[in-house]
């Protein structure tokens, strides 16, 4: 399978192409930077902090960016991924970082789909901003880590 999708188009064009390589890791770097700058702060709200900030404002303004970010993320780093399949799917680190990703924004879907964030406990809002606070910061350093690894 690894072998048929690094014969693909995109993947022969992300190897290829030095610059396309480089706009999609910089578009990487960038989802990344969206998704993690908008919801560091939602989810640190979440867990009790400046409970003085309303949650309904503050939810508008950074649930939509850090869903733009996400979907940035998840496509630039399908690309990414083309560029060598099968030396990333055989870093174990690759596949935790996946399962971090998956369980942050399950949670996520979770939460938006549940109650959402205008009806759920307190409880429940800690959780989702703790789970989310564990899931994300590891995967962004397993991502940055991927780099180091053979």
């Amino acid at each position: 399978m690894w072998d048929w999708l690094a014969a693909l188009p995109p993947a022969e064009a992300m190897r290829s192409g030095r610059w396309l390589y480089a706009w999609v890791s910089a578009a990487h770097v960038a989802g990344l930077a969206l998704l993690v700058g908008a919801i560091a702060p939602l989810d640190l709200r979440l867990i009790g902090l400046r409970r003085d900030l309303p949650l309904a404002p503050l939810a508008a303004l950074l649930v939509p960016a850090a869903a733009t970010g996400l979907a940035l993320a998840l496509v630039s780093g399908a690309l990414l991924f083309l560029a060598a399949p099968a030396d990333y799917a055989a870093q174990p680190l690759f596949w935790g970082k996946l399962a971090l990703v998956a369980l942050g924004a399950g949670s996520a879907l979770a939460m938006h789909l549940g109650p959402g964030l205008a009806l759920a406990s307190p409880a429940s809002l800690r959780r989702a901003g703790a789970i989310s606070l564990a899931c994300w910061a590891p995967a962004l350093v397993a991502g940055r880590m991927l780099a180091f690894v053979d």
